[in-house]
């Protein structure tokens, strides 16, 4: 009964760009699932570190609520149907969080499960269900829980212990940033050790899409990336410190101890097991399926990425011929092929680094 939301125009407007950055614009689904993240702990000064940073330090559910609430109006599918994206009258998109301390996905729906969807939706929570129990089972390595028969539960305790200093390791490991069609990397073990972006560049005119995803998602892994790096190789200085040591000061900082600066960056037990340094402090990898003319005149329009990538804060690769071979880009604008010898030097850097750290 009164003016609230957001105007179609904007609606279409939203719509028609998260589809076209996910190059999802042809063989939907008939359900489509809209996963946005947060995190479940207890006591954690850090609780906002492992929600979302494009979600201001909250989870994603809003976000995805509003996505799947937008993408399922009939107006603005009307209008995205003129422009050639037809979503099928039978495909419905639903809202979900996944928790990453949990590994439990849960589907959201604020206007209930629509009963023609019903036996579809009810088969995909089971496949969840059934992969964030696996997921879970794979991850108990990491925390050094040995009782496989226990190990659920022990991840789920984890997340409602106050006194656990490591309820989740959150993007510790990253190191590269993927921007292609997903069937380049279905069949790779990445260790979940990188960004995935889907993107497509043949339904990319005018490459708007790809400087997006330079400007927007591949600078937020980059900084993601640089903060990991840099409370790695000195935390002294770019770190916080020990997280048992901490003192929450009016909900804005932390002090290690009753004293001194605020401390910024990330603690050591974000980093460290105890035993070893569970994130290696590399460069982030970007590797984009994309033209090299296309990817340069991005780097020419904006400083702000060309100097991330000329300083070699990030290392830039174009996958190109469907992934079958690789260019590297070179500080100052040259690019090259990938040869064995690339790989020997990087090889030889990360092994020179390992160690110095032991």
């Amino acid at each position: 009964g009164r003016a609230a939301g957001i105007a179609l125009n904007e609606r279409v407007e939203l719509a028609r760009g998260a589809l076209n950055g996910m190059s999802l614009t042809k063989n939907f689904a008939p359900v489509v699932a809209l996963i946005g993240h947060g995190s479940t702990t207890e006591n954690n000064p850090y609780a906002s570190r492992y929600n979302c940073g494009a979600c201001g330090g909250h989870t994603g559910e809003a976000n995805a609520i509003i996505a799947a609430e937008v993408l399922n109006d009939h107006q603005v599918r009307g209008e995205l149907r003129a422009d050639g994206i037809d979503i099928p009258v039978d495909t419905i998109f639903v809202a979900g969080i996944h928790d990453t301390t949990t590994d439990d996905v849960k589907l959201v729906f604020p206007h209930g499960v629509p009963a023609t969807h019903a036996n579809r939706i009810s088969q995909l929570e089971a496949a969840l269900a059934e992969a964030g129990g696996k997921a879970r089972r794979e991850r108990m390595h990491s925390f050094s829980l040995k009782d496989a028969a226990n190990a659920e539960e022990a991840v789920l305790r984890r997340s409602r212990d106050w006194s656990e200093i490591r309820p989740e390791w959150g993007l510790a490991g990253c190191m590269a940033f993927i921007a292609a069609p997903r069937a380049r990397t279905a069949d790779l073990d990445l260790g979940g050790r990188a960004f995935l972006h889907s993107y497509e560049y043949k339904q990319d005119e005018d490459f708007n899409v790809l400087e997006l995803i330079m400007t927007a998602p591949l600078m937020v892994a980059g900084w993601i990336s640089l903060q990991y790096y840099a409370s790695t190789v000195d935390n002294d200085v770019f770190g916080s410190g020990d997280k048992t040591l901490h003192n929450v000061v009016g909900g804005l900082g932390v002090l290690e101890g009753n004293g001194g600066d605020l401390r910024v960056g990330l603690p050591m037990q974000t980093l460290h097991d105890g035993t070893r340094y569970v994130h290696e402090p590399l460069r982030l990898n970007a590797l984009l399926e994309a033209p090299v003319e296309a990817i340069s005149a991005v780097l020419d329009e904006h400083p702000q990425v060309r100097e991330l990538v000329d300083n070699g804060w990030i290392h830039l690769y174009a996958l190109l011929d469907e992934g079958r071979s690789v260019r590297r880009y070179r500080p100052g604008g040259d690019w090259v092929d990938v040869d064995a010898a690339d790989r020997r030097e990087q090889d030889e850097d990360n092994g020179r680094w390992m160690e110095r750290r032991a």
